[in-house]
């Protein structure tokens, strides 16, 4: 990828559009500023994120990488409003949600914000169409039909839909489980190791799935993942350590993304990355 492609820093600052412009959202789907989490105090004091800044741009694919106790988890936590910063401050669009109410912070995170875990989390009453559309039919809103047929055939599920979860494998149970964050059309979807409960054919089917949501329907999607292969579906790859950002991968392979990993191991320096070329390998 050449240099002119590259995306923004990670220390830029959020822009957010003034009141009367053009009416365009901001390219920036979430952005987190000085971002500090720490749990306990005093000599028991553990800080899991350290002053962290990070934009994510709207309409791409984002992974967060980086050892056990890194942060990686927590980030996400953080920026998709699931636990409380120490200090800094977050966006979601152009809204800050550090000091929402808590009334106000469900709202957003029902409207805003959607989700996908490791565990499908659906109901086994209901079937997979009811699945899907059960976050907006609690919320009062209208299901926009078109849009869910259109997110259904995406995720190849229109001959599942009368199918109850124990009626579907684990991998359609996931599929199941991303049309349902699709369907609501959230600002950004969040993905704690989507993949992590499933075999790798599973897996695959899964985030080529995330990855045409991105391509086709213009999705932003930020994705903790431990695993390489499931990085390289990202368009961009966050590193964390010690509870900071330490580097970045645009257009990663699982290559590339498995030799930056070693450099997490012992005797490796994950502080120094070197330079890089466009798909993220040392030049």
């Amino acid at each position: 990828m050449t240099e002119d492609k590259r995306e923004t820093a990670v220390t830029t600052p959020v822009r957010v559009p003034k009141a009367g412009g053009s009416g365009e959202r901001s390219a920036i789907a979430a952005a987190g500023r000085a971002v500090t989490k720490a749990y306990g105090s005093g000599e028991t004091r553990v800080l899991a994120l350290d002053a962290v800044d990070v934009d994510i741009a709207r309409g791409r694919f984002t992974a967060i990488m980086g050892p056990s106790g890194s942060g990686k988890s927590t980030l996400m936590h953080c920026l998709a409003g699931l636990d409380t910063v120490s200090e800094g401050r977050i966006w979601i669009g152009d809204t800050e949600i550090t000091g929402l109410k808590d009334k106000k912070l469900t709202q957003l995170r029902r409207d805003k914000i959607g989700f996908i875990f490791q565990s499908f989390n659906l109901l086994p009453t209901l079937n997979a169409a009811e699945n899907i559309t059960l976050p907006m039919d609690i919320a009062g809103r209208r299901v926009d039909r078109d849009w869910l047929d259109r997110v259904v055939e995406t995720v190849g599920l229109a001959g599942r839909l009368k199918h109850r979860p124990n009626q579907l494998s684990g991998g359609q149970q996931q599929r199941v489980a991303v049309a349902r964050a699709l369907a609501a059309r959230p600002e950004i979807i969040f993905g704690d190791e989507p993949t992590g409960n499933l075999d790798s054919r599973a897996g695959a089917e899964i985030l080529g799935f995330l990855r045409r949501s991105v391509d086709e329907l213009g999705q932003t999607i930020v994705m903790v993942t431990h695993d390489p292969v499931a990085a390289s579906y990202a368009d961009r790859v966050l590193y964390l350590a010690d509870g900071r950002i330490v580097d970045e991968m645009l257009s990663p392979t699982a290559e590339s993304v498995l030799e930056r990993m070693l450099r997490f191991q012992p005797g490796g320096d994950p502080r120094t990355p070197g330079d890089s070329d466009g798909r993220g390998r040392a030049s």
